[in-house]
């Protein structure tokens, strides 16, 4: 059976050059006579592929030589609960803006860990918009204002990166390596890697140095990311074969172009699928264009009745995980960096065939 196009929001489709490279060295990396599923963690060979991991994502990010790269496990979930463990003392003030359903997740794990202050909710345009930063509510004496820069199941994404007075955390799980962004002005960033970085069972935390050591005493020694800065990521066995494939995405970025390439193809991407959509009265987007994601493209059919049609017949031409949230419904093409120019325009051609005979 031939590859088909893979529109999942995660796990998510690889780059074809990535899974080949790992095909081929599944059994014997580098001659070393194991795979990387296989080898220490603490060994030579690791410690070369963890190396580079770290060493190409800082040239791709730009990442200042004062922060940290955290290569974790858990997933993006579980630093809901570190980053106020690590930065928050007992019953401080957290600010959190929230504009889909990660955010509010994010906002009520805070909640067991710090006084929690929703500084912005786009409840009211059933998350469908950021909400202006003029009219945040911020606390003067919050330990870090928290925001999730794309939300994955809405398809709202902000467009811009918030100013703060107190260190800014972002989840980045679906729009990191997409474009450019100024990592200095963030003190933690963090992602998990089944989107955009490689397969699950990784998560990146980008941490400044100057916010390490201050973990509350009750924290977790492996949610503490002074512990794990200390141990090279390593203070138990690390999700190596993530890792591993992780880092030769990171090679593929770099091969590319790097982020400002990747970020003319996502552009390009993004805005040819938004036009047909826009073009249409068979076709809506529910998002603000203002704050329109893009990564994660959510539509829906002017009959919800041709939603499984829809689908059956997209899969049967090879355009495979299209259904949206169970949340929101309709549609949901998710377009990470892995996934070609050539498979939107697949999916154009297939929306554009299924309104001239549904429409």
């Amino acid at each position: 059976m031939s590859r088909i196009y893979n529109f999942s929001a995660g796990p998510a489709t690889l780059p074809l050059p990535v899974l080949e490279q790992v095909r081929d060295e599944l059994t014997d990396w580098h001659q070393s006579g194991m795979s990387v599923m296989e080898m220490s963690h603490r060994g030579p060979h690791f410690k070369q592929i963890a190396e580079r991991a770290d060493s190409d994502l800082r040239q791709l990010l730009s990442i200042p030589q004062d922060y940290s790269v955290l290569f974790l496990q858990g997933g993006a979930t579980t630093q809901f609960a570190a980053a106020p463990l690590n930065l928050a003392a007992p019953g401080q003030r957290i600010d959190y803006v929230v504009t889909g359903s990660w955010g509010k997740k994010a906002a009520k794990e805070g909640a067991r860990y710090g006084d929690v202050n929703i500084a912005a909710d786009a409840a009211a345009t059933n998350y469908t918009t950021i909400p202006s930063p003029t009219d945040w509510d911020r606390s003067d004496d919050a330990a870090f204002l928290h925001y999730t820069p794309n939300e994955t199941i809405g398809g709202v994404e902000f467009q811009f990166i918030p100013d703060s007075e107190v260190p800014l955390v972002a989840d980045m799980s679906s729009t990191i390596l997409s474009r450019p962004v100024d990592v200095a002005r963030f003190g933690v960033i963090y992602a998990g890697a089944q989107k955009n970085i490689g397969p699950a069972g990784l998560t990146i935390v980008i941490v400044a140095n100057e916010l390490l050591g201050q973990a509350r005493p009750e924290t977790p020694s492996m949610l503490d990311y002074q512990v794990q800065a200390n141990a090279g990521s390593m203070s138990n066995t690390p999700a190596t074969f993530s890792w591993y494939v992780a880092g030769l995405v990171f090679a593929w970025l770099r091969q590319q172009g790097g982020l400002d390439a990747m970020a003319e193809r996502n552009a390009a991407k993004k805005d040819s699928l938004y036009s047909v959509i826009d073009a249409s009265d068979f076709y809506s987007n529910p998002v603000d264009p203002q704050a329109r994601s893009w990564m994660n493209i959510p539509f829906t059919l002017a009959n919800p009745e041709l939603d499984p049609v829809f689908l059956e017949q997209a899969a049967g031409n090879g355009l495979a995980n299209l259904k949206g949230h169970r949340s929101v419904g309709g549609m949901r093409a998710s377009i990470y960096n892995a996934m070609p120019q050539s498979g939107v325009d697949a999916l154009i051609e297939f929306m554009n065939e299924f309104e001239r005979t549904h429409g």
